[in-house]
């Protein structure tokens, strides 16, 4: 892998269902646009994410002490801190908790809050240009495309290497960041990872990834089997 070389464990987790999430669960057929009234960096955990994340930390808690992460970032949006900050309230020696901005979800720009329906009706070339890049490589007005998370989650990993060498990473964080990190991780193409992203990652399921033979390699990916009744939610963050 690239990057990241000397992590003995890189741990990965999707924040807690948001109020967000319910939104767009909520949304009926013909739906242009979701009334979320914050800002998407604001957008809070729901009830249920806070117990998911309470459940995300008795399972860090559970797991052998040479596996329990040593550090924890987490993208600065509201329901990943709240789901960071809740999870580590349960593990026996709190790691400090680090804010990365490079975590944050993927930028959307014009399109945010939009449903496919909104974005058809509302910015009809957008749709188009959408349906003949593919959505890996389609940036939005004033947004991102997957490639464009790919580029500043590298930078993130390359500093996680430098900064805890042979350490053990929590990253909390939003969906897109863990499909993106098998690709990074695991040398993914396009089209495999996109193939992977039709799986909705489960909120506050866990994804590891441990250090053999000098790389990085999977040992498990979107778990939700810590969580009473876990809830695949819309690919919308």
């Amino acid at each position: 892998m690239t990057g990241v070389r000397s992590l003995e464990w890189l741990i990965l987790t999707r924040h807690g269902e948001s109020t967000a999430n319910v939104a767009y669960a909520a949304a009926h057929d013909g739906l242009e646009e979701i009334d979320v009234p914050e800002r998407d960096a604001d957008v809070p955990l729901s009830p249920a994410g806070q117990k998911q994340a309470a459940a995300l930390g008795r399972r860090l808690a559970g797991l052998p002490p040479d596996e329990r992460p040593t550090a924890v970032l987490a993208s600065p949006y509201t329901r990943a801190l709240e789901t960071a900050r809740i999870a580590l309230a349960e593990l026996p020696d709190t790691p400090v908790l680090q804010i990365d901005e490079r975590l944050r979800d993927r930028e959307l720009g014009v399109l945010d809050r939009l449903t496919p329906a909104g974005v058809r009706a509302r910015f009809p070339a957008e749709a188009a240009r959408l349906a003949r890049l593919g959505k890996f490589y389609h940036r939005p007005p004033g947004g991102e495309s997957w490639a464009d998370m790919a580029l500043r989650l590298r930078s993130a990993y390359r500093d996680l290497d430098l900064d805890h060498p042979g350490g053990r990473v929590l990253v909390v964080a939003h969906d897109a960041v863990v499909v993106l990190t098998r690709y990074i991780v695991e040398n993914r193409t396009e089209q495999e990872i996109m193939e992977i992203e039709k799986t909705p990652i489960v909120n506050c399921s866990i994804s590891r990834w441990r250090r053999r033979g000098g790389r990085l390699a999977p040992v498990e990916y979107n778990d939700p089997s810590h969580l009473p009744d876990p809830l695949i939610m819309a690919e919308e963050d």
